[in-house]
């Protein structure tokens, strides 16, 4: 007779999760644990085209601010992420506290890297679907694609597909433009 042996997974809380050295980067998922690796030099390249531009646009306009990872973004004790970048209104600001953003972002962007496929695009979407994140940015290097959703009764409804020669409009940031030649 075989008899297997489980072994139960511990949740873990907001509390765990600050008691974790910084040496490495990690997010909190419905109480699951997960390390992120560092991401590749293509990865943090399409990652700051995209935030400086975003930043510039979101300055000229006065209209919030702007983050990107390592920043903690704080839904409850058992959900804590480090969007790739995130925006958030200028009346939404009292969102931001002293070690953590604490609520959701008006919109969060996430560039895939081999590692991120199945957290960014299945865990995080519902995730941020959940919490009430009005609209979802996710980018795909390696097709030189971006995917914007828009949330729509709790669940997110693709918006668009831009590709490599499409020039980028943002359903909530009217007037932001962004040349996608210019970030692939």
């Amino acid at each position: 007779m075989t008899s297997t042996l489980t072994a139960e997974k511990k949740k873990y809380t907001y509390e765990d999760y600050l008691k974790i050295p910084d040496d490495k980067r990690y997010e909190l998922i419905n109480g699951e644990l997960l390390m992120t690796p560092s991401p590749i030099p293509k990865h943090q390249s399409v990652s700051i085209e995209i935030a400086f531009r975003i930043k510039n646009f979101i300055m000229t306009n006065d209209l919030g601010k702007v983050f990107y990872a390592p920043c903690d973004v704080y839904f409850d004790e058992e959900n804590v992420v480090q969007p790739d970048i995130f925006f958030i209104s200028k009346n939404r600001l009292d969102i931001i506290g002293q070690k953590n953003i604490q609520g959701a972002p008006d919109i969060v962007i996430e560039i895939l890297s081999e590692y991120s496929v199945y957290r960014d695009m299945v865990q995080k979407k519902r995730l941020y679907a959940r919490f009430g994140v009005r609209e979802y940015w996710i980018v795909i290097p390696e097709e030189k694609e971006i995917e914007i959703y828009i949330l729509k009764d709790s669940m997110y409804q693709l918006h668009v597909t831009y590709s490599r020669t499409d020039t980028l409009e943002s359903p909530s940031l009217k007037g932001l433009k962004i040349e996608l030649k210019e970030i692939f």
